[in-house]
């Protein structure tokens, strides 16, 4: 028992245990939707964890979307915080790259999709291919750490935190469905709450987590999706108080187990049951399957590519020490892996079944792809010139 203990421990404190597992998850629920079993594993998704005290329809997989996901949304919020206050974007000059980056990053793999499909009825899922999914891409980068300088690792994790903050005012902003104006004040009131609460340098956590409950309850009926509540109780709360203790850096410590061994595992289980189709192959030539793997495998390091180059010659900042533009292209295929965010963004942006399905079956693709591409092509690199 021991050893397993052990070794269950060494498994969860491994730097790629979190990408290992979640795709493992998107084995499982790919098996699932196509065995004898996909019927009941369907009946689970759609059961009702809450009754209808959420509102009706509220299914497991709501529960995993709009209420588990915002766990996911805070700790990404307390990320992004860290860093601007403390890390690699709390300097404008170390923070310049990752952020021309991030934005060359989503830009155009979005014009991509939207010149694709800007006269067809999948116009709106412009911002899938926007999204960078973190967990797998920096999982592939620890594989290849032996391989790659840690300067790229800090650039693409910069990066992805950067994307993320523009994923979530994307859906903020462009995925907001009939706006409740009373509900969104009375959120806006717990969030100013917490503000109070930070000014007054309250440590404990719950003084921020109990108006993010409140807070999320409202939004999720104001029409803004209800995730976008993470990110705004992660940013009431303190980095560091005078102390010098760091509520946020405990709180992020906490949810990190939970998130990447429980969230996404579950995210992952609940939305990448795509059951295979006759025809979903050649879904991938129609506009929306285009948009997503072009946008994907060559916008994203298209975008990443041309605003670093543009960064640097303009002098506004330096590529991190030690690597080069080789690595620069390799960090930036990765980031072509969307996943978790882009699968995300899609839920949002349809609401037939159908064209659900051939979104994530178009993402899984891409995200394979540029998963493959971007590891061959940094190891082969390394190896040739090491």
């Amino acid at each position: 028992m021991a050893k397993l203990r052990r070794k269950a421990m060494e498994f969860i404190e491994h730097p790629s245990s979190g990408g290992i597992l979640l795709l493992a998850c998107v084995v499982l629920s790919l098996v699932l939707a196509n065995s004898p079993l996909k019927a009941a594993f369907a009946h689970l998704l759609e059961a009702s964890p809450v009754g209808n005290a959420l509102g009706e329809g509220f299914t497991l997989t709501a529960f995993i979307n709009d209420a588990l996901m915002a766990i996911f949304f805070l700790m990404a919020g307390l990320e992004i915080k860290r860093e601007m206050v403390e890390g690699e974007l709390s300097e404008v000059k170390k923070a310049v790259l990752p952020v021309m980056s991030a934005i060359g990053g989503m830009a155009v793999p979005a014009l991509i999709y939207f010149a694709i499909n800007h006269n067809a009825d999948t116009s709106a899922g412009w911002g899938i291919p926007m999204a960078t999914d973190i967990a797998f891409a920096v999982a592939i980068l620890n594989a290849l750490r032996k391989f790659v300088p840690a300067g790229a690792k800090v650039f693409l994790t910069a990066l992805a935190i950067v994307d993320d903050l523009g994923a979530i005012i994307v859906i903020a902003l462009f995925y907001t469905q009939g706006l409740e104006v009373n509900y969104l004040l009375y959120a806006l009131g717990f969030f100013a709450l917490a503000l109070m609460f930070n000014y007054l340098e309250l440590k404990n956590v719950w003084f921020y987590l109990v108006p993010g409950i409140f807070m999320w309850y409202f939004i999720h009926h104001s029409g803004i999706h209800a995730t976008v509540a993470g990110v705004l109780t992660a940013f009431t709360i303190p980095v560091r108080t005078k102390s010098g203790y760091s509520p946020l850096c405990e709180l992020e410590h906490r949810l990190s187990l939970p998130v990447n061994f429980l969230i996404l595992p579950l995210f992952a289980l609940a939305n990448t049951n795509i059951t295979y189709e006759p025809g979903m192959l050649s879904g991938l030539l129609t506009p929306m399957g285009l948009g997503i793997i072009l946008g994907l495998i060559f916008g994203k390091p298209l975008g990443i590519f041309l605003m670093s180059f543009a960064a640097v010659k303009a002098k506004l900042s330096k590529l991190p020490e030690g690597i080069n533009w080789v690595h620069i292209a390799g960090a930036g295929t990765l980031a072509g892996i969307g996943f978790t965010m882009s699968i995300f963004i899609s839920l949002l942006s349809f609401s037939q079944p159908e064209l659900q399905s051939s979104a994530k079956f178009a993402i899984l693709t891409a995200s394979v792809i540029a998963a493959v591409v971007g590891f061959v092509g940094l190891m082969g690199y390394s190896k040739r010139v090491g």
